[in-house]
């Protein structure tokens, strides 16, 4: 096969880009292009901004229970194409089959979380508010939304965290796909097309970061939505909010667990290894770091190091492969300066994954499972994020200890504790500085009716993505207050006699 020229999706077909800068699209299993998506210029972002302006006012006033009609109509589609979707995250992205495929699935649950807008953009009334005034509360669409998405989940966070609560409360919405994994966005809106979305209320864009500047600051653009690193994040926010916009920003995080000796070992030891090497650690809910009580942690490490090597590491579609390679060759080799690092600050290597190499698979961007023991709180590589597939474990006294060195952490988007303890439990979800909270659950994701709740500085903003955040970040409140007259009081108010209340004939 060649080398696939990709177009930008602009007012609902895909364009020729005038372009002459193309970007690498791999297949990080064989280490080879597969694709090119164009860096679009300031011209053509500025057409994806035009669409989805042009197409907004129709598609704002097309009734809500109307526009849910495309979100039903296109979960089938996400349905009938599900092997397809999973096979293009496997094959641009690296996750595993069964990762990649439950990434589709994640796509399809804020879409149906989506399809109820027409009774969560329902207001709010009282009638005689004060004598003779009734006030009544109703959601609105605002207008063009941007979104800037990372290459870890190319369906899941543009198409099920941005798209579907944007598009069903009646706005329109320009993303900018990322430049090493566009493909499954891009097929997505081809299925969005075909399930009845007007022109121009999703475009997608694949462009530099000097391009997509123009959507923090285009007076056209009236949100931003964001998922990458908190360096980037926190300059999308501050500049975006600077030109008037509302603004989400989901950067990077550095979880940790806390692992008490009342834990039943091998069934936590699976857990962790799920949390911690599930879609190669590249994720902002990755389990990289546990704490785990010093009365047990030999016994702890030793049965992850037992189960972890019986994992396969191979290209992301075969289906019997737990840990597939990482995303492109820049970032395998970030990983393994952060390991050779790591090393250098005196962490205890007793797993190392630097030179897996997977027969027919040589030129592949694998990283094998690592594993870190002995890490002190000082130690950047359980300090900072490392987005691969390492582990760092560092060893506790008892709960304090290992509390108190979690909510240290700059970070807060998830945080976790394994116990059989009832009491530990509800303390720890009680103190903890995580937004999302994990009870003997490694990666504790809400389901799409709650929102995607960073804390600290892995999130930026006032209202998180999806849940009943979701709904109020793409809405705005209109609050309308009405009075009548009758002719009797309209009189009464002539000659000065009316007191509000009408006289009953």
């Amino acid at each position: 096969m060649g080398i696939e020229i990709l177009k930008p999706f602009i007012n609902g077909e895909y364009i020729t880009s005038k372009t002459s800068k193309y970007m690498d699209v791999y297949d990080p299993s064989i280490g080879e292009v597969i694709a090119q998506a164009p860096c679009c210029t300031v011209d053509e972002v500025e057409t994806a901004i035009a669409a989805a302006k042009a197409a907004f006012p129709k598609w704002s006033d097309t009734p809500c229970a109307r526009r849910v009609e495309v979100l039903y109509k296109f979960r089938d589609l996400l349905i009938e194409h599900m092997d397809e979707l999973t096979y293009m995250i496997c094959r641009e992205n690296g996750k595993n089959w069964e990762e990649a495929e439950g990434e589709v699935l994640k796509v399809k649950e804020p879409v149906e979380v989506a399809c109820g807008a027409p009774s969560l953009m329902m207001g709010e009334s009282l009638m005689n508010v004060t004598p003779g005034f009734d006030s009544t509360l109703y959601r609105e669409p605002i207008g063009v939304f941007g979104g800037i998405v990372p290459f870890n989940f190319p369906a899941m966070i543009p198409m099920g965290w941005m798209m579907p609560m944007c598009i069903a409360t009646g706005n329109t919405l320009v993303l900018k796909a990322a430049s090493m994994t566009p493909m499954t966005s891009l097929r997505i809106a081809e299925l969005l097309s075909q399930a009845g979305l007007p022109k121009g209320v999703v475009n997608i864009i694949t462009c530099s970061r000097k391009e997509a500047n123009l959507l923090l600051s285009h007076p056209d653009i009236r949100g931003i939505s964001f998922v990458g690193s908190t360096e980037i994040g926190s300059n999308i926010y501050a500049q975006a909010a600077a030109n008037g916009k509302r603004v989400q920003c989901l950067c990077e995080a550095k979880n940790h667990a806390l692992v008490l000796d009342d834990v039943p070992i091998k069934r936590t030891a699976a857990g962790i290894i799920n949390s911690s090497f599930g879609c190669a650690g590249e994720r902002c809910m990755a389990l990289p770091v546990i704490a785990v009580q010093e009365d047990i942690a030999d016994e702890l490490v030793s049965e992850i190091l037992t189960q972890v090597k019986t994992k396969k590491i191979g290209p992301a579609y075969d289906k019997t492969t737990d840990l597939g390679p990482v995303v492109t060759v820049e970032h395998k080799k970030s990983i393994i300066s952060w390991i050779e690092k790591g090393i250098n600050e005196g962490a205890n290597l007793i797993l190392d994954g630097r030179n897996v190499v997977v027969p027919g698979y040589e030129k592949g961007f694998f990283v094998g499972h690592t594993i870190f023991d002995n890490v002190t709180p000082e130690m950047t590589i359980g300090q900072r994020e490392i987005f691969g597939p390492v582990l760092c474990i560092k060893r506790v006294k008892d709960f304090e200890e290992g509390i108190t060195l979690m909510n240290a952490n700059p970070y807060g988007n998830g945080s976790v504790i394994f116990t059989q303890s009832g009491h530990y439990a509800r303390e720890f979800v009680k103190r903890t500085h995580g937004g999302m909270v994990g009870v003997n659950v490694g990666i504790p994701v809400p389901a799409g009716m709650f929102p995607f709740a960073g804390h600290k500085l892995s999130f930026f903003g006032d209202l998180h993505v999806l849940g009943k955040d979701g709904l109020r970040f793409y809405t705005e409140s209109k609050v309308v207050t009405t009075r009548w007259f009758d002719e009797e009081a309209t009189k009464q108010i002539k000659v000065g006699t009316w007191d509000g209340t009408v006289q009953s004939k």
